[in-house]
């Protein structure tokens, strides 16, 4: 539950892939606008998130007011996906999906994130994520430098190093 107790996580259900292409389309056009602009349309997104998602990976919504205002991808240990409708961020919902997929992984969850992409960093680094992979972008389709973080429980929170700091990959 979130502060308000009016937001609840839980998996998510075939009928959830139409939503859950609409908070992963807006949400990425709202937070991440140095990407491309999206080439597939809501229907097409729609299919991945039924042909591929939801079979491949463990996947939670967060529910408020009887609404899917965002959702959380787990394929083994790596957090895939963690994206918010852009209306409902910093209320805390992030947290709650992140802290259902630290429930599920407890003995740690590594994912990647765009170099560029402050916002998410700083999240990450607040809930004990560290750096442990710089890459120049040739592993993600979108060719843009990223980095690997990782928590574990005996992870500690500290600063992820800033854009300047990064080693070379």
């Amino acid at each position: 539950m979130s502060a308000d107790g009016g937001t609840r996580i839980r998996c998510a259900r075939e009928a959830d892939a139409a939503v859950i292409a609409r908070v992963h389309m807006a949400s990425r056009a709202a937070t991440m606008p140095y990407l491309p602009p999206q080439r597939r349309n809501h229907e097409q997104v729609t299919r991945w998130v039924l042909d591929v998602l939801l079979e491949e990976c463990r996947v939670w919504v967060a529910v408020c007011d009887a609404e899917v205002v965002g959702y959380a991808a787990l394929d083994g240990d790596m957090l895939e996906h963690l994206y918010l409708r852009p209306d409902v961020r910093r209320r805390g919902i992030g947290t709650l999906l992140l802290d259902e997929v630290r429930r599920h992984r407890g003995d740690g969850v590594s994912l990647h994130v765009f170099r560029q992409n402050t916002d998410a960093r700083a999240f990450y680094e607040r809930h004990g994520f560290a750096v442990v992979e710089v890459s120049d972008g040739e592993r993600n389709m979108e060719n843009l430098p990223d980095l690997t973080l990782r928590w574990t429980p005996e992870s500690t929170p500290r600063p992820l190093p800033s854009r300047g700091e990064l080693p070379s990959p």
